[in-house]
């Protein structure tokens, strides 16, 4: 095998709550994640000349060091001692800086593309422990599917029922969030609802999309709403016209709604894409691992 093409598929957070810190200034989190159809298509190929090429379709995306999916080839290069060279194409079609793990995705499936192109041999779990080096979304984007994340992420438990399909709109508004800046001005004695995690799981289970909707929760909006009030107007918007529930996806800016009429979720969309002025707008759908994937990636 000379080549590999891979989705890395984006992800939300139907919860997200900062539950302490640790005295390396990280912060504990328990969060239920859910991967969506929205992806990147990663292109890997082997190549004679022993250097790491990375290139995209957006032509101001760093190709270098700065890139999380440049970073996770150079892992596995220099960890496994890999004499070939790397070439690398990322096809984005996932936000950037939108809390959509879009670069953590990207990352997971250079990881998993460049275990399966030179007979690494590596397992699932194997992978993630490297990811984690790299970032805390990393080892969920690996995993994919539903899971409570603990610890800074890293921590993962599969939910096996998966979510229940639904529409998903994500509208990005024009501005960029910095996450340590969101999670450095988080203040946990200030934050007066968290979600209720085991509640959601049993929603889920439940398959009721509407106690889910309402369910939906993420304290880092205690921090973001303040600063960028468009974020709480794009939520009551989606509400207005028929989300279940709409939330901020991790540290944002990307709002979230939860649609069961795939062309409300459509018309919705068109609405707010025109009163806020926005690019990034996009119905796209849950996505649960089928059952003949569940075993990669």
């Amino acid at each position: 095998m000379q080549e590999i093409r891979l989705k890395a598929r984006a992800k939300i957070n139907l919860t997200l709550d900062v539950t302490g810190k640790q005295s390396n200034g990280y912060h504990i989190v328990q969060m239920i994640m859910q991967t969506i159809s929205l992806y990147d298509d990663v292109y890997i190929k082997r190549i004679d000349k022993p250097i790491i090429r990375l290139k995209s379709n957006l032509d101001w995306l760093p190709t270098d060091e700065k890139n999380l999916a440049y970073k996770g080839a150079r892992l596995l290069r220099d960890t496994f001692d890999i004499q070939e060279g790397i070439f690398i194409e990322l096809n984005k079609k996932i936000p950037v800086a939108a809390g959509l793990a879009g670069g953590s995705a990207d990352c997971a499936a250079v990881l998993v593309g460049i275990n399966k192109l030179f007979h690494l041999g590596l397992s699932k779990k194997r992978l993630m422990e490297l990811g984690v080096q790299l970032g805390a979304d990393i080892p969920y984007c690996i995993l994919q599917g539903t899971a409570v994340a603990e610890g800074i992420g890293e921590k993962l438990t599969p939910i096996s029922e998966g979510c229940p399909f639904c529409y998903v709109l994500l509208a990005k508004p024009n501005i960029s969030v910095s996450t340590a800046s969101v999670y450095q001005k988080l203040h946990l004695n200030e934050i007066k609802q968290h979600p209720n995690t085991e509640q959601m799981l049993f929603q889920m289970k439940q398959k009721n999309i509407q106690e889910m909707g309402n369910l939906l929760c993420n304290v880092l909006e205690t921090v973001t709403i303040p600063m960028y009030k468009e974020i709480a107007l794009l939520k009551e918007k989606m509400m207005t016209l028929g989300a279940k529930g709409s939330v901020m996806s991790g540290s944002g800016p990307t709002v979230f709604g939860l649609f069961t009429d795939k062309l409300k979720a459509i018309e919705a969309g068109q609405i707010i894409k025109k009163k806020f002025g926005l690019r990034d707008v996009l119905v796209t759908k849950i996505w649960n691992k089928p059952q003949h994937k569940r075993r990669g990636f």
